[in-house]
């Protein structure tokens, strides 16, 4: 089953696009040149086509080939709101994040796992994990697989407790000079504060006097009064 889509993947493969990405991506493994609109047609229809457990299995195939679009595809093939039995999506995306090494892969697949943790909040308890790890992509993941409770408007008490739990963590990460740390800490606050403009400088407030510069000015980009 995986070369029949592993050849719809290559077929769309752009002449001189591979060595490209390659370097925007800073990429060692095998890159096909495949532009993302492309990979968002395919994952689409494969999932209209698919049930779930073949879904898992094909993603799970498309991942372990360690090629650069086959790993986005996997990640969007299961990326989808709504899912009656969603564990064996969940175990499958838990177990790539220790692999993350790469922030468009880790961002796709972080697209996935924010729907099951929207799903099934108590989640949130694993992803509270993997912001205490040493690997630096897993604990970027906890935020920005979490990033739709910068989002929310209107929040009900959990998802209120949830924001909290998350900033703690975004503030537990300041001290992290990692500039993709850094980043991770803007992006959920930039996107906050869209939402909760007081909450964002309440953070800054307390916190952003320790961010990087560039990490501050991010966050604080839509505050009228920055």
């Amino acid at each position: 089953m995986l070369e029949t889509y592993l050849d719809a993947l290559k077929a769309q493969a752009e002449p001189g696009r591979a060595e490209q990405m390659a370097a925007y991506h800073k990429q060692a493994r095998e890159v096909l040149g495949v532009p993302n609109p492309a990979t968002n047609e395919l994952t689409k229809s494969w999932r209209q086509s698919l049930s779930v457990p073949e879904r898992v299995d094909l993603a799970r195939a498309l991942w372990d080939t360690d090629i650069f679009e086959a790993r986005i595809a996997a990640g969007k093939l299961l990326t989808q709101a709504r899912i009656k039995e969603d564990q064996a999506v969940w175990d499958l995306l838990q177990s790539w994040v220790p692999q993350f090494d790469s922030w468009a892969i880790a961002d796709h697949a972080c697209s996935a796992i924010s729907k099951r943790l929207l799903a099934d909040s108590s989640r949130l308890d694993t992803v509270e994990t993997w912001s205490q790890s040493d690997h630096m992509w897993t604990r970027r993941a906890a935020l920005v697989a979490t990033l739709p409770w910068a989002k929310m408007n209107n929040l009900k008490p959990a998802d209120s407790a949830a924001r909290e739990r998350i900033l703690a963590w975004a503030a537990a990460y300041v001290p992290d000079r990692d500039w993709f740390m850094q980043k991770a800490v803007a992006w959920w606050l930039r996107d906050l504060s869209k939402h909760d403009a007081d909450r964002t400088r309440a953070f800054l407030a307390e916190h952003g006097q320790n961010m990087k510069g560039f990490a501050r000015k991010e966050a604080a980009k839509y505050l009228k009064d920055a």
